[in-house]
């Protein structure tokens, strides 16, 4: 069914790369009803918002506080919390990712409203094959805090009986507009457009292992484009449970870097360097969502090629500096 829209939707973690791009999207589709939520900072992602169509802004620290005054919610899309893998702050982690989306999903239950959240592909650990989303959750083993706060909620929603009534998504490797603000947490395309631009080349890990040579490790790319559209999609159709949102094939980084180059229109020049120590251990070097429940749940849209992809991304919003939305006003 599609989302009702006469009803309001709110949207947490809006000023972000995905929750933006939701927003984006929605209004795409027509929808305009929308409260956006997020904790603005001393970054520019306030920008991300400047070009969307909603009715209210709030402050996420204050979304619980006001809970009593958000009402006639058809659906909540929680992107909001802490997405830095590096994050060491377990207490803040547990508490932006884990307790705030217990408070929410219970509220917008209660309410009857359609709960649609962020768990990760960081929740399936270091395993490099079988991302199947009915494996057994007791047997996941994330490998950074992180990982474990969204696969902490997973379990719950699962021991509590919710699950069913959720939709939970495990996002792959998202790159696209509105990213700008994420420091280190920004995609290797975001890194390689500033690099290769400031010094005409791009730098690589090497590999340290044997079966893999260098540049042939491998994820699965996807657009976040294509994860707004996946999103909405689950929220209007899919029964409850956790779904994959990911390309469904793997890339070498090479076959990204040729990419963006091409996107460039520049000859590659690619360096290969050693890979830090602290990382060896931890590396994944493939990842591939399974993508078979998300299609029977009725995703039948194409997913974006990898270059073109990253020829929309270079050439309209990095090279543009636009964010999504800002299509309109360079086309009036």
């Amino acid at each position: 069914m599609a989302i009702d829209g006469k009803r309001r939707i709110l949207v947490t973690g809006a000023a972000g790369m995905i929750g933006s791009a939701i927003v984006w999207r929605l209004n795409r589709l027509g929808y305009d009803r929308i409260l956006v939520a997020d904790k603005l900072d001393t970054s520019e992602k306030w920008r991300n918002l400047v070009p969307l169509r909603f009715l209210d802004y709030i402050d996420a620290g204050e979304l619980m506080n006001t809970r009593h005054a958000l009402t006639d919610i058809s659906t909540v899309f929680h992107l909001g919390a802490c997405s830095a893998t590096t994050e060491k702050d377990s207490a803040f982690l547990m508490e932006n990712n884990f307790e705030f989306t217990k408070k929410l999903a219970h509220w917008a239950l209660e309410k009857n409203a359609r709960f649609v959240y962020a768990s990760s592909a960081a929740t399936y650990g270091a395993r490099e094959d079988d991302f199947r989303e009915g494996l057994l959750l007791d047997s996941l083993r994330p490998l950074n805090m992180y990982g474990y706060s969204k696969h902490l909620f997973d379990q719950y929603a699962e021991r509590a009986g919710m699950l069913d009534r959720l939709i939970g998504m495990k996002y792959f490797n998202v790159f696209g507009p509105n990213e700008d603000h994420k420091g280190d947490m920004r995609s290797v395309v975001h890194k390689a457009f500033h690099q290769i631009r400031s010094t005409g080349k791009l730098d690589l890990f090497k590999s340290h292992r044997p079966d893999f040579a260098d540049g042939c490790q491998q994820r699965d790319f996807l657009y976040v484009k294509d994860a707004a559209a996946m999103t909405i999609r689950l929220a209007e159709v899919a029964p409850g449970g956790i779904y994959n949102l990911g390309s469904g094939k793997a890339h070498t980084w090479l076959d990204l870097a040729y990419a963006i180059f091409a996107a460039l229109e520049l000859e590659p020049k690619i360096e290969f360097i050693p890979m830090p120590e602290a990382l060896r251990g931890k590396y994944q070097y493939r990842t591939c969502a399974t993508i078979e429940k998300l299609r029977g749940a009725g995703y039948t849209e194409p997913i974006t090629p990898l270059a073109a992809s990253v020829a929309d991304y270079v050439r309209n919003y990095l090279m543009r500096d636009q964010r999504l939305g800002d299509e309109a006003a360079s086309a009036a």
